[in-house]
């Protein structure tokens, strides 16, 4: 069974040697890069095997990339104290959103009146509506990148519809196609960033939000950062996509 690899990081600009990547389920580095080949530097080498190849990395690829913590446990919050970081962050808050379906989504009364009607009447004075619009009008930054397949999933294109709602509410949301996010290699874990400081992992039971992982160790918020600025980048406003649906139609 293939390893489940994250890179984590590279020391190089653009070129991408030497390079960290991290099992997440063994939690194991893996480090690649140029390998040592001159004769007299490898016989200073202790206990190196039979098919083992030594590789030179600069000593700031380690300091910035590799874990620091490997006992470090995760510091898991209720949704209560999730939705309190709405409340405090200062200046942006960014979501990536990969899943096909949302249990929580499929389980309110707008859901079924978009399956039923094809539409939804979208109450904009419910309480997460009136939080996010007190932020906004203060000139914070709400943003979210969608993962979406071809074709769309019913839950995909009910949040379509509901990225009307809430970029009235000052949210930018835009929509990226599955096959880019993979070309791109984006992970498949949800989660938001605050003030590219503080992370929000979210954490799922099949399809249900059961709690929600903070991350603040600094090579996991610049791994966030590099990962919204690519979704980022590529990703075209739900606007665009709508109206792409609506003339293949």
């Amino acid at each position: 069974m293939a390893r489940q690899l994250r890179f984590n990081g590279t020391g190089s600009g653009g070129t991408g040697c030497p390079s960290v990547h991290e099992d997440t389920e063994s939690g194991e580095v893996i480090v690649h890069g140029p390998p040592l080949t001159d004769a007299d530097d490898i016989a200073q080498l202790r206990h190196l095997s039979e098919g083992e190849v030594a590789v030179v990395v600069p000593r700031e690829l380690l300091v910035d990339w590799t874990p620091k913590e490997a006992t470090r446990q995760a510091r898991i919050i209720d949704l209560d104290e999730f939705e309190g970081l709405f409340r405090t962050f200062s200046h942006s808050a960014w979501r990536l959103e990969t899943r096909r379906r949302y249990a929580s989504d499929e389980a309110t009364g707008t859901y079924r009146q978009f399956v039923e009607t094809g539409g939804v009447e979208w109450d904009e004075n419910d309480p997460y509506c009136e939080l996010i619009r007190s932020q906004t009008a203060q000139g914070k930054r709400v943003e979210r990148v969608r993962i979406v397949d071809q074709p769309l999933t019913t839950g995909q294109l009910y949040l379509l519809n509901n990225a009307k709602r809430n970029s009235r509410l000052g949210e930018d949301i835009r929509n990226l196609w599955r096959t880019d996010a993979d070309r791109l290699q984006l992970p498949t874990e949800d989660f938001w960033l605050f003030d590219s400081r503080l992370a929000a992992r979210l954490r799922f039971d099949d399809d249900h939000l059961v709690d929600v992982e903070l991350i603040t160790e600094p090579a996991e918020i610049v791994r966030y950062s590099v990962i919204r600025d690519a979704a980022w980048h590529h990703a075209v406003p739900h606007e665009d996509l709508a109206a792409q649906l609506s003339n293949s139609g």
